[in-house]
This record gives structure tokens, sequence and C-alpha cells, in this order.
């Protein structure tokens, strides 16, 4: 590997020479532009905006325009002498835990070296950077950008790795999320226990870039003047908008933790337990509603027919003292005759 950088870290009054190396590459497949009638390949032509005249790419430099509209043409040279330039440091700034940097932010990594005789200083920043669960975040100028970076260990490697500026990273508004689903407990439960069926340690190596090996293929069979894939008719007869819900989401979750191989007891029986439950309530919300819908026409006539009655109910009140005389007077008698006999017995 080439160095693309060459300066110091700095922390403190700490220095730890480092070069700086690209950490990663690209291994697609890029396509060029041709004339599809014979494959014969285009290249751009760089010309003039007035007349059209190709422009040698020696030629060719770079301009800035002004406030006031002006182009500017700046050179090498020119860039090189702004003062960030000149800077051959990476200055840290601070060191934050590391589970306050969100991976969204982060952007290209670059690997360094120890640049100097003795790596005493860059193996100290890396044991301390371990020890301390945090991250070294710093600045530095490459390739005519100030960046702004974190500094980790990665491997026993000391890794600069690149953060979005605030202002590249886009606010979350989307308008699927204005109304917000709600879902059962028994589908998350379910869902943990999919996950957990499903949880292993990450291993990158084992993961294949389907895309580039199957356009490999392609481009080979096209080349033998073969096909290499045919495609499957698909039947759009069933497509929707795509605003249909799942039917059950709940079974399907619990299908594919079958699947799996995980246990599906648990979540069924809270499932059960709650299914049970609204089918209660809801049968109880449907004859109190029944109910209600059928009180008022009960009511009304017993009203009526307990206003007509009340005069006869208190010509009857009058009565009953009467009667209950001659009641009290009868089973007096009675009882009197049936404790004689026990008298001369005894």
């Amino acid at each position: 590997m080439r160095s693309i950088w060459k300066g110091e870290v700095s922390f403190g009054l700490v220095n730890v020479p480092v070069k700086v190396y690209s950490a990663t590459e690209d291994h697609d497949l890029h396509a060029r532009q041709v004339d599809k009638k014979d494959g014969v390949r285009i290249r751009y032509k760089k010309v003039r905006d007035d007349n059209g005249e190709e422009v040698e790419f020696s030629d060719i430099a770079k301009a800035y325009e002004s406030e006031d509209g002006e182009m500017v043409i700046l050179t090498k040279e020119d860039l090189a002498s702004l003062p960030v330039e000149q800077s051959h440091e990476i200055e840290v700034t601070e060191f934050v835990p590391a589970d306050q940097v969100d991976p969204v932010a982060f952007d290209s990594a670059y690997f360094l070296e120890p640049a100097s005789r003795s790596n005493r200083a860059y193996v100290l920043m890396r044991e301390a950077l371990q020890s301390t669960d945090r991250l070294a975040i710093c600045t530095f100028t490459l390739r005519n950008r100030t960046r702004l970076c974190a500094l980790r260990v990665y491997k026993d490697i000391l890794m600069l790795q690149t953060l979005l500026w605030p202002d590249e990273i886009r606010p979350a508004i989307l308008e699927g999320l204005d109304k917000e689903a709600k879902v059962r407990p028994q589908e998350v439960k379910m869902a943990a226990s999919l996950i957990e069926t499903m949880a292993a340690d990450f291993e990158p190596e084992k993961y294949e870039d389907d895309y580039q090996n199957q356009l490999k293929e392609l481009i080979e069979a096209k080349a033998a003047g073969g096909e290499a894939f045919t495609v499957e008719e698909k039947d759009t007869s069933g497509d929707d908008d795509g605003d249909d819900e799942v039917a059950d989401l709940l079974a399907a979750l619990r299908a594919s933790v079958k699947d799996r191989g995980g246990d599906t007891d648990a979540s069924s029986d809270d499932d059960d337990d709650e299914d049970s439950g609204s089918a209660k309530r809801s049968s109880a919300k449907k004859s109190s509603s029944s109910s209600a819908k059928k009180a008022p026409a009960k009511k009304t006539p017993a009203k009526k027919t307990a206003a007509k009655k009340a005069p006869a109910k208190k010509a009857a009140a009058k009565k009953e003292p009467a009667k209950k005389s001659t009641a009290t007077k009868s089973t007096a008698k009675k009882s009197a005759a049936k404790k004689a006999p026990t008298r001369k017995s005894a």
C-alpha cells in the first residue's frame, strides 16, 4: 500500500508521527459507454463553451466564482498556500464515549501506521483508547477539505474514521411514520423469539456480493454467445398499492420461529389468554349494548302501570289492620291447643 498523507497525531503535548493509508478499496465492475451498434468506446472531450474547440487536459485549470460573479483561477500552488494545507497535524480536541457517535456519521476509513523509529507513543495511545473505551475526536485537512474524524482502535491498529458534518445528515422526516401502528405484546414477544433464533456473531467473511458475482457470470456468458439467466414472469394480478397490512402478523412470526426450530408455546399461551379475554369483553359489550337498546321500551309501560295501581294499594293498606287482628287470634288459639297435651304428659 502507498500512504496518502503523512503527519502526526497530537493530543496535549504528546505527538505521534503516523502515515495514513486508505483502509477500503472498490472491487465493483464499472461499465464504459460504447456505441450500441458496434461496441466502440465513446470518449468525452473537453471543449470550450464559446466555440466548441477541444482543450487539452494540461491546459485545464480550476476556477471558483467570487461573490461578484467573477471566475477566479486558482493553481495547485495557490491551494497549497492555505494555512490548513501547510499543517500536517491530526489535532485531537476531545475524547468522547464510543456509544455517543452514531454509525450513520461514519464515512471513509484510514489506517494509521507509526512513522518514527520507535512506536512507543503509538502503542501508548492505542492502549489508552482501549482501556477507556473512548473515541478521540479530531480534525485534519486532506484533499482540499477539513475533515472531522474519530480515532479508534481496529484490530490493534489505530484507525482514523472520517465523520460527516451534522448538516450533511438529512433530517429523518418520513410521512409513513406520521401515524404509527399499534402492535400487540404477543407480536413483540414472538418477534423477539425470532431474533433469538437468528442471533449469531458477526462474520463478514461468510457474506458475498451476489450482484457482482452474477454480473461476472453474465458477462462471461454473453461473451461466449449464450445466456446466463432466464427471467421468470411474475404474476402481477394480485398486486396492490402496498397499503394492505399482513393478514395475521403473529401467525407469520410464529411460523418463522417454528421453521427455525424455536419455541412458540410461551407466547401462544399469552395470545390465547388475550384472545379469550378479548372475546369475553366483546361478548359483554354486545350483551350490554343489546340490553341498553331494549331497556327504554320496558321501562315506559312499567311506569304507567305503577301509576294506575297506586290507589288500589292505598285502599288495601287501610283494610290490613282488621285482617291482621283476626289472624293473630286464630294463631294464638292453635298454639295453645298444641301446647296443652305436652303439659298433661308432663
